[in-house]
This record gives structure tokens, C-alpha cells and sequence, in this order.
């Protein structure tokens, strides 16, 4: 199973602007979550703090008892080994196949033999729907396939927690499709904690069981999927909704003129809560995901501090698949 990820008031700067300041939220173990925002909002600066790759100014990352912003650098480089992290154009080596980039972590960090290098490899590369294609070069496959491929290496060294840049990145509609319910089953088949950095709005509505946002150097909010997905927030419906009114402008944020302006346009009224279409189930032959009975019960201990819309959302949902002793 996955492992809890603990991020206590992390700041971030580079030099005197401030990225995000503040941020807290827990990941809970082997459930996949999600971090929305506009682009600007530091998004994968966030990913590369909890990873360690990046020093934020003040706050935690706790993960397994090492905190990865202030542990020395060698119980960080250790706890690094849980996450299999997967970017956003795959990062393989151009002059390497499909296979010796995902053996690439195997022979770098650990003493395997060929033989068992190659029976985990192409296990991986079966997960992610690549056999066949392990002896093709990254320029000769499609920027789904490198996508998929750089997914198999993030897996090799079997991580607890999987961090996600963009993983939508330059597919098209079709592709992200298939991507968002290979995320689902890898998280049925190996129950690893999953964190997906991004702005897809189909992504987010149909993968994750919990969603943040970052806006205006701060996390708006995160919680259960139903949170965000019900919000009244302002910048959570117009980002949800693609709209041109609302705080969010070309440059991240709009003046408060512009703010006023649209208030007074009926027009460009906040629109309503969006539709929320069910989660994705894992293929069929899979095992159903362990999480869903851990968030479940996770959901039913914040019950009282959630908001009557987020509350029937997730009712709804509980009604779709009922368990004992919840509410209905």
C-alpha cells in the first residue's frame, strides 16, 4: 500500500517572489489525488517540493518519518526511492530503446541481474500497454507511447507514491482518455499513493478521489473530489467551467475594475456546479482499488465538516456502490 504524504505550511520563493506560502494538506495513503491551476500557479514547482528536488523556504513534506525539506541529504536521497516520478514529456533518453530506458533506474540503483531486470521491465511494459514497442527508439514512437513509456520507468523500483507532471501534456482528447484510466488501473493493480499535477478538467473530473488548487500563491482548498467539484469558491467554478469571467485572467489574476465590470454584466454570471460524472472503475479483469473502502471510511470521519452540496455529492455516490454503515 501506498504511504501518507504530510505537507505542513511549505513556502516557496525564488529570489522576492513568493510561488505559494502556507500550503498544508495530507495525501492520504494509496489514494489518487489531484492539483489544479491556472498555468503560473507553481503547480510542478509544488511536485518537485514534496519530491525534495526543490528547497522551499519554510514548512514540512513528511514521508515515512523523513521530511524531505529539512532532512539531511541522505535520509532524503533514501526516502526519494518511494516515488516513482513521471514528467511531462517522459524524459527519455533519446539514444537509448524504450527498453533500456526503463531498466534505466534498475541498473543505476540496484544490483539485479539481467535476467530479473528484464522479467520486471517487461512486466511494466505490459501494465502500460508497450509490448512490442521495447526495442523502438523515443523518436520513433508517438508522444502518447513516450508518455506511457516514461510511466513504466517511474514503476520499475515499485514506488509507494507516484508523482505525475501534466501527464495530459500535447495529447489530444482520445489519448488522455485512455491515459486518465491507465492511472486508475495502475493505482487498482499496485494501490500506490498518486498525485497528478495538472489542468485537464477531464483528468480531474473523472480520476482522482481527492483535488486541490493553487491559485494567488495559495491552496484554495483540497479535499474529496466532491469538495471542489460542488465549490462555490469563484475561481474553482470558473476554472471549472473554462469560463472568461471570474478571477482568473490572462495573467493569472484580473484587476479588481475588470472584477467589478463583470459583476455588473448578468451575462457573464458565475455559472452553476458542474455535473459530477463518476469516477473511473479499474478494466474489467482488474481487482477493484483497496483505496475506495479507506476513503470511504476516511470521508464518513469528516462528515460533519463538510458543506451540504459536497454531502450529497458524495451520498450520490455512495448510493451508486452502497457499503454497510454508510449514509444513504
Amino acid at each position: 500500500m501506498g504511504i501518507e504524504v504530510v505537507v505542513e505550511g511549505l513556502t516557496k520563493s525564488f529570489g522576492t517572489q513568493t510561488v505559494w506560502h502556507d500550503v498544508t494538506l495530507t495525501l492520504p495513503p494509496g489514494e489518487v489525488s489531484v492539483m489544479l491551476g491556472p498555468s503560473g500557479t507553481g503547480k510542478t514547482v509544488f511536485l518537485k517540493s514534496v519530491i525534495g528536488l526543490l528547497k522551499p523556504e519554510r514548512g514540512r513534506v513528511l514521508v515515512g518519518g523523513v521530511d524531505m525539506v529539512n532532512s539531511p541529504e541522505r535520509d532524503i536521497y533514501e526516502a526519494r526511492k518511494l516515488f516513482g516520478l513521471m514528467f511531462q514529456d517522459g524524459a527519455l533518453f533519446g539514444s537509448m530503446n524504450l527498453f533500456d530506458n526503463i531498466a534505466f533506474p534498475l541498473r543505476e540503483h540496484t544490483r539485479k541481474k539481467e535476467s530479473e531486470i528484464r522479467r520486471i521491465v517487461m512486466e511494466r511494459i505490459d501494465m502500460v500497454g508497450l509490448v512490442g514497442s521495447e526495442g523502438k527508439l523515443p523518436g520513433e514512437i508517438s508522444g502518447g507511447m513516450r508518455k506511457r513509456a516514461g510511466l513504466a520507468r517511474a514503476l520499475v523500483l515499485d514506488p509507494q507514491i507516484i508523482l505525475c507532471d501534466e501527464p495530459d501534456s500535447g495529447l489530444d482528447p482520445v489519448r488522455t482518455s485512455y491515459l486518465s484510466q491507465l492511472l486508475i488501473d495502475l493505482n487498482a493493480q499496485i494501490d500506490a499513493t498518486m498525485l497528478i499535477v495538472t489542468h485537464n478538467l477531464d483528468i480531474a473530473a473523472t480520476v482522482p478521489d481527492n483535488m486541490g488548487m493553487l491559485f494567488r500563491r495559495e491552496l484554495v482548498a483540497f479535499g474529496p473530489r466532491e469538495l471542489l467539484l460542488t465549490s462555490e469558491e469563484p475561481v474553482v467554478r470558473q476554472f471549472l467551467s473554462g469560463r472568461r469571467a471570474g478571477p482568473i485572467g490572462m495573467s493569472e489574476e484580473k484587476d479588481e475594475a475588470t472584477l467589478a465590470r463583470e459583476q455588473l454584466n448578468p451575462g457573464d454570471a458565475a455559472p452553476a456546479p458542474p455535473r459530477i460524472v463518476p469516477q473511473l472503475e479499474p478494466s474489467p479483469g482488474l481487482p477493484p482499488r483497496q483505496a475506495v473502502q479507506r476513503r470511504r471510511a476516511r470521508v464518513l470521519e469528516m462528515w460533519d465538516q463538510l458543506p451540504p452540496h459536497a454531502r450529497q455529492a458524495i451520498q450520490s455516490g455512495f448510493r451508486a456502490v452502497p457499503v454497510r454503515g454508510e449514509p444513504v
